[in-house]
């Protein structure tokens, strides 16, 4: 098989960058700022920091996060680092671009649903690509190193102050429907990362490994991996069955497990990414 181009690989994934940005900053100026509404982050800082000194967003979205961004090229790398100075500065530009255009509509809850959905899919497509919009993630990588919290505790706790900020700078209310929108992205950026059609690993223990390997294989299409293991009690010898399927394939795994050994030990667990393999279905009969 030939290998890829590396050229058309980076085109790609800049192409990729240069589309999110576009997509947040219509979900940023189309949506949530009309509104005086924020999202996390820098973003969200830039936001109040604008509305407060009457400059533009895309003049904030740069400076602040020229701290971070150093701090990205020193401790984490270039190439993220340069990933992510593209999509900030892609979205900087845009901002100004899509500015002058009115909001599509004054109802808080709807901008709230919509500009965090949009920005959502945006941010989700940059980071599935190795860019980054928001500089606080850099510092939450670099202090889960030295404390004890994670990079999800580091990043909450930042944008718990920041969007009670909001609260001061414009209302309550403003502050309440940026937490709607900052969750809905959340959620979003989530799905965008993982894809729709997101993946499983199972793991199954059964006295007919073989008669459920190749029933696997048949009816779902699907490699199975054999593990060799032991029983920790019974120190007796065990084929431990590995399968990476879809979400909407789990229900049939597990009747196809359950029709050949009742007895059988199943685990499923949540599968981020699948490189390479064999992971394409064959055939399903």
């Amino acid at each position: 098989m030939a290998k890829r181009n590396p050229s058309l690989r980076i085109l790609k994934k800049y192409a990729m960058l240069f589309i999110g940005s576009i997509i947040a900053a219509i979900g940023l100026e189309i949506f949530l700022v009309p509104n005086n509404i924020i999202d996390g982050g820098v973003v969200g800082i830039s936001i109040m920091a604008s509305h407060l000194l009457g400059l533009p967003l895309s003049l904030f979205l740069v400076i602040l996060n020229v701290p971070f961004l150093y701090l990205g090229y020193a401790q984490i790398g270039k190439t993220f680092a340069l990933s992510t100075l593209f999509s900030i500065t892609s979205l900087a530009y845009w901002v100004s671009v899509f500015h002058p255009i009115p909001g599509l509509t004054n109802d808080l809850f709807l901008a709230a649903i919509f500009g965090g959905i949009i920005i959502g899919i945006g941010v989700g497509v940059i980071i599935r690509y190795g860019g980054s919009l928001d500089g606080t993630e850099i510092v939450a990588i670099l202090l889960d190193k030295r404390t004890g919290f994670s990079v999800g505790e580091i990043i909450m706790f930042f944008n718990l102050f920041i969007l009670t900020s909001a609260g001061f700078v414009f209302s309550w209310d403003k502050a309440m429907y940026s937490l709607v929108a900052y969750f809905i992205a959340f959620k979003v950026i989530d799905t965008v990362i993982e894809g729709l059609d997101e993946s499983k690993a199972a793991m199954i223990v059964s006295e007919k490994p073989d008669e459920v390997s190749e029933a696997l294989m048949a009816r779902l299409g699907r490699g199975v991996t054999v593990l060799h293991g032991e029983g920790g009690y019974t120190k007796e010898r065990k084929d431990v069955l590995y399968c990476v399927i879809t979400r909407l394939e789990m229900a049939k795994l597990k009747s196809i497990v359950d029709e050949i050994d009742e007895g059988a030990f199943v685990t499923i667990n949540d599968v981020h990414e699948v490189m390479g393999g064999r992971f394409k279905k064959k055939a399903i009969h």
